[in-house]
């Protein structure tokens, strides 16, 4: 009852609390259902019960809270039917759909009891959000954007997003080491939760550091091990996508679920269902990149065995054509030589023949006076100097060509080949001998008389030039 204190009617604290509470039962005398993000359960597990902080936000801020209850009979039901629904455990940091009715305690105030959960809405609400995410992303024109950067032949520098305990980084780093055989990779972890209210904000926050020293790391990598929708909530945030999006270095992610993409997924340059397929994906560009080298080494051997053949062969021919010229030259030589004595001893015996002539006939015409005797002299001086004429051309004549031959073998040597302004090219270690084995870029060795040079192909002619 009030009474009167300095005429004015007062009430206790109890009386008003009390009428507060007949009000609120008179008024609200059945359970009604409710919207609202349940920002913290707040649950105790020596009791069971949960004490959920119930808020309502509008454009980031919050506009309504208030405590509620639930009692651990109605947790544990409605938590078996949240997990059966949506393959996650009732947590925090997500909007419900729930049915309760109002309680009023002197000490406690207002509070809601909280009688059961409907976990179809919160699915609803998390794909509302996602569809909202996707919208924003395409609307600013990033969607596509993370996948457009260019991934380095080997990422060998990883910087991973990860709860350090996870079972899904501890498949991602055992598969790694167990086949990551013959190259050395750097990992370094920036730890983050990746489920819950404060996921997408420590996300952001360890994104923002790693992007102070991207020049340090090849790409990120976001790990998580499996889980219901509900749990990857965060990763539909607006903001985490955003920055993925827009991210200076390509995002890969492996979050383990089997459901439809989150939108960091779909934003990221790469996606794999499991963290153990992510480490595949990286693996094969590894085992790709070995696989080649190994095919390379056995093609430059090959390539080498068949460059020594080949020079063999050539030094075999050359070698040969060399002692063909030699012996050619040595025969001529020969057949100069005799040609030569031939020559003098036909022109030794037609002196003698005409010697004899002259001295028939000047005992035949003796008698025939001086003047026949000066005329016949006159006749043997043209033939001695005719013949002398004679020998002296056919000796020049094979001299000159004895000349040439020696000429024409010099130029045959190699090294007067490539003075003569021919080349040795060679690609990879073998002689070139077909301009549509080049590519554009390729470098080509040219060997000269007196040193080389290396060029790089530019352009390319495969028709046949002849000078």
């Amino acid at each position: 009852m009030s009474e009167k204190i300095q005429d004015k009617q007062v009430f206790t604290l109890k009386e008003v609390s009390e009428s507060i509470k007949r009000t609120l039962t008179a008024r609200y005398t059945t359970s009604f259902w409710l919207k609202a993000e349940m920002n913290k359960l707040n649950r105790y597990a020596h009791t069971g019960h949960c004490y959920p902080d119930l808020v309502q936000k509008e454009q980031g801020k919050v506009v309504a809270q208030m405590r509620s209850i639930i009692w651990a009979n109605d947790y544990r039901q409605i938590a078996k039917k949240f997990l059966a629904e949506t393959g996650e455990e009732l947590g925090s940091g997500i909007n419900i759909l729930f049915r309760a009715s109002i309680m009023y305690d002197a000490n406690y105030g207002l509070t809601l009891h909280i009688h059961d959960i409907d976990p179809v809405f919160a699915l609803g609400e998390l794909e509302r959000e996602k569809h909202e995410t996707i919208r924003k992303l395409k609307e600013d024109g990033i969607f596509e954007l993370n996948k457009t950067h260019q991934l380095p032949l080997l990422p060998k520098k990883i910087a991973i997003i990860s709860v350090e305990s996870s079972k899904g980084l501890a498949d991602f780093m055992q598969l790694m080491q167990a086949r990551m055989i013959g190259f050395n990779l750097d990992f370094y972890l920036f730890p983050s939760l990746l489920q819950g209210d404060k996921a997408a904000t420590q996300m952001i926050n360890q994104l923002e550091r790693i992007r102070k020293v991207s020049q340090h790391f090849d790409l990120v990598a976001i790990i998580r091990g499996g889980g219901g929708d509900v749990g990857l909530a965060a990763f539909n945030n607006y903001l985490l996508a955003q920055i993925i999006a827009k991210f200076p270095l390509p995002v890969f992610t492996g979050i383990g679920h089997a459901t439809n993409l989150t939108v960091s997924e779909m934003v990221a340059h790469t996606n794999a269902i499991t963290p153990s397929e992510l480490a595949d994906i990286l693996l094969e560009q590894f085992e790709y990149f070995k696989s080649k080298l190994i095919l390379a080494q056995k093609n430059i051997s090959k390539y080498f065995q068949v460059f020594e053949n080949e020079n063999q062969r050539l030094k075999n021919q050359m070698y040969y054509l060399q002692m063909k010229v030699e012996k050619h030259l040595e025969n001529r030589k020969s057949k100069l030589a005799a040609l030569k004595t031939e020559m003098h001893f036909l022109g030794q015996k037609h002196l003698q023949v005409a010697g004899n002539s002259i001295e028939q006939a000047k005992v035949l015409l003796q008698h025939s006076g001086m003047k026949l005797v000066e005329h016949h002299n006159r006749n043997l001086e043209r033939s001695r100097k005719s013949l002398t004429q004679l020998t002296s051309v056919l000796l020049n004549d094979n001299s000159k060509q004895i000349t040439v031959l020696q000429k024409s073998v010099d130029l045959l040597r190699p090294e007067n080949v490539l003075k003569r302004g021919y080349s040795l090219s060679y690609h990879q270690g073998k002689i070139l001998t077909d301009s549509s084995l080049l590519a554009q870029g390729d470098k080509v060795e040219t060997v000269l008389a007196q040193g080389g040079f290396i060029s790089t192909v530019d352009t390319k002619s495969t028709e046949n030039q002849s000078s």
